[in-house]
């Protein structure tokens, strides 16, 4: 059997002191960085593998840290978690991901493991009804939690998001703007946070433009690209004939266009259609998509940052930290057809 290379043998090979392999293995600024990547280097010669877990035993930081959303397929919260690893990244952090897909079982799983590896902090999107003793469970044990994109009203934590009310409003009077009164919404839930303001944002636009809200006209559930091509029909046969649609995300956007495309119909001419978040696939969507850009990345930037003063000894203000959306408007959208030329009239 090999003989296990201890810190003793890297410092012994280069001449220096156990104490001065350990700071370097764990990239303490009190070694010089030419000293640190010959120490690493030569561990790496040797074969030794740091112990991340055993040194969290003497350190009380583990250096891990646990991120937990619905679903990272959905590029929204890839971006997110991009900007994240970002973060932590250049302050040698590592991250544990889980997917919850709102199920509240799974995600209290990851928290429960988390704590048992020692993780430092989470960075979380609450899965729909998420108790807030689950997430006061990780505080009240040393882990403190982040929220991104979603809140609980419970908790009163460091939360970083887009202005979603105000982003959607953006939305939507571009398109009362470009002459249409009949708009319809279609996807989201008003079972959280996110779902319930964006829908906020829709009503009040309507409102300040002294047009009627129908409840007919919002078609809620749909949240992905599949879900916003089944739509389409659904859409298209509203007695309303809504003339232009403000989407929850770009992908029920995109997916929407699809299926307004497969009935005969052009997208931005007929119907005018907007997204949500300004993913990279939407300026090569076809046409390509107007949308809000919602600052992903610095929601994820600006969590990773926040959790990282907290373990630092800073405290993070608690409360709701909102990005400033941004309107892109590109050819999914256009002025609103007379009723002769419209094909939706009757």
């Amino acid at each position: 059997m090999a003989q296990k290379v201890k810190l003793s043998t890297i410092a012994e090979s280069l001449g220096i002191s156990t104490a001065t392999v350990s700071l370097a293995l764990r990239d303490s600024p009190l070694v010089a960085a030419a000293t640190r990547d010959r120490i690493k280097e030569q561990a790496r010669a040797l074969g030794y593998i740091y112990n991340r877990r055993a040194a969290s035993l003497r350190t009380s930081r583990s250096g891990i840290i646990g991120v937990v959303v619905h679903d990272i397929m959905n590029p929204f919260y890839g971006e997110i978690l991009k900007a994240i690893e970002s973060e932590l990244d250049r302050n040698q952090h590592t991250f544990i991901l889980s997917n919850h897909y709102d199920s509240v079982e799974k995600q209290r799983n990851f928290i429960e493991t988390l704590l048992q590896l020692g993780g430092d902090g989470v960075i979380m999107s609450p899965a729909i009804g998420t108790p807030a003793a689950d997430v006061q469970l990780a505080e009240d044990n040393g882990m403190p939690a982040i929220f991104v994109a979603r809140t609980l009203e419970e908790l009163d934590l460091p939360t970083y998001r887009g202005d979603d009310s105000y982003g959607i409003a953006l939305a939507t009077n571009h398109l009362i703007g470009l002459g249409h009164r009949c708009i319809a919404m279609i996807g989201g839930t008003d079972q959280t946070s996110t779902g319930r303001d964006r829908y906020a944002g829709y009503v009040n636009a309507l409102k300040k433009a002294g047009i009627p809200v129908d409840p007919g006209l919002r078609i809620p559930g749909p949240r992905s690209k599949q879900g916003g091509f089944e739509a389409a029909v659904h859409f298209l046969s509203l007695p309303q004939k809504p003339t232009a649609a403000v989407c929850w995300n770009d992908l029920v956007a995109i997916g929407l266009m699809n299926g307004i495309s497969r009935a005969g119909l052009t997208p931005g001419v007929d119907i005018s259609v907007t997204g949500y978040d300004d993913l990279e696939e939407a300026s090569i969507a076809t046409p390509s998509l107007t949308t809000v850009w919602n600052g992903q990345a610095e929601v994820g930037r600006l969590a990773a940052r926040a959790l990282l003063d907290r373990l630092a000894g800073s405290s993070a203000p608690n409360g709701m930290h909102l990005i400033k959306p941004e309107m892109r408007i590109r050819q999914s959208t256009g002025p609103h057809r007379e009723t002769a030329d419209n094909p939706l009239a009757v």
